[in-house]
């Protein structure tokens, strides 16, 4: 349906209830008041069903100029669904709750409600849910009702709390879960590593007495970070300018053939932009880091940072980060973008400390 073509159909339905049965104008202005406190098109009629019926048509109705009432008389149900949010800060999220008003609301009989979404976010509802959700007035904790009682925001906003908890303890179980998943990962890498090490500084001490360090493209000049330190562990990252993506490998090379940088547990965590003849290259690697390689491409790209190289260092001190790690690994990239003076007017001399 078109937008607002809800409200025209509840707007007449109120009218012509009232004119009907004076005894439901309070069930009339409740209606209205909910819809302009939930918005456009929020509360929805649904078909009317009498007490005597066979059926119970479950489907919202469609809009009537000959019948406002849409079926209903007096000693059915009024029932109408409201979509909504979960309270702040998860207000993005869409829930569906269906209303249902007995002949006897307000004087003699509480509202009901039932919960219509199968899903809350990525999370399906389970039976516990929709019970809690039915009992809201009947059942601690809940709605408190009393006869003659207008009560359906009450509920309603009991309700969007109720589901607002429930989702967020659910997202914190998923985020703590996938913290452990890394941290197990980054586990296991770190397991591995005293005998990667050990090889490595074996070939190390080969390569150093076996050849001369392996030198910088020519041109090419090497802005360094002051290192981030968290709970042992340092970040160091290291920037310059490209002109060629065959650069890359020699620069990484250059970093590995220093010993202190090559016993890392991530050495060169890297990602690379250069045009060449109005052609864009890039790539970058995680060095093991899963992912690390992938931001800091992103970070090149958010910045519009072409013919650039930038390699994060990281020394692990033994005790896991979690996602804190990608936040430091950024951080040094971007201090060593800003050393190399490529985030600064092309006047303004370069800062940091410049490897020769």
């Amino acid at each position: 349906m078109s937008s607002g073509v809800y409200d025209q159909q509840l707007f007449a339905f109120t009218a012509a209830l009232q004119d009907v049965d004076p005894d439901h104008a309070e069930v009339a202005t409740e209606l209205e008041a909910l819809q302009s406190i939930y918005g456009e098109d929020s509360v929805r009629l649904w078909s009317a069903t009498r007490r005597n019926a066979d059926q119970d048509d479950s489907r919202p109705s469609s809009p009537s100029v000959e019948d406002p009432l849409l079926g209903w008389l007096p000693g059915d149900r009024v029932r109408f669904e409201i979509l909504t949010t979960l309270t702040s800060p998860h207000d993005g999220v869409q829930i569906r709750l269906l209303v249902t008003l007995p002949p006897a609301y307000p004087a003699n009989s509480p509202p009901q409600l039932q919960l219509l979404s199968r899903y809350i976010g990525d999370f399906g509802v389970d039976a516990a849910l929709f019970g809690a959700v039915m009992r809201t007035y009947i059942a601690h904790p809940g709605v408190e009702w009393n006869p003659g009682d207008v009560a359906v925001f009450d509920g309603v906003e009991h309700v969007k709390g109720s589901l607002g908890e429930w989702y967020s303890e659910l997202l914190s179980s998923s985020i703590a879960r996938q913290i452990e998943h890394e941290q197990e990962h980054e586990a296991a890498l770190q397991k591995q590593r005293p005998e990667a090490e050990h090889v490595a500084e074996a070939s190390i001490e080969l390569a150093e007495t076996a050849s001369p360090q392996v030198n910088l493209p020519p041109g090419i000049q090497l802005f360094e970070s002051e290192p981030i330190v968290d709970r042992k562990s340092v970040f160091v990252a290291r920037a310059c300018i490209i002109t060629d993506p065959a650069q890359v490998a020699q620069i990484i090379q250059h970093l590995l053939s220093d010993r202190k940088i090559a016993r890392a547990a991530h050495p060169v965590i890297r990602a690379w932009r250069v045009e060449v003849n109005g052609i864009l290259h890039q790539d970058n690697d995680d060095d093991g880091e899963s992912a690390a390689g992938g931001r800091l491409a992103h970070l090149l790209q958010i910045l519009g940072l072409n013919n650039v190289l930038v390699v994060v260092t990281r020394y692990f001190g033994g005790i896991h980060l979690g996602p804190d790690r990608f936040k430091h690994i950024n951080a040094a990239a971007r201090n060593a973008i800003e050393a190399a003076g490529l985030l600064d007017d092309q006047a303004k001399k370069p800062k940091g400390n410049k490897r020769k």
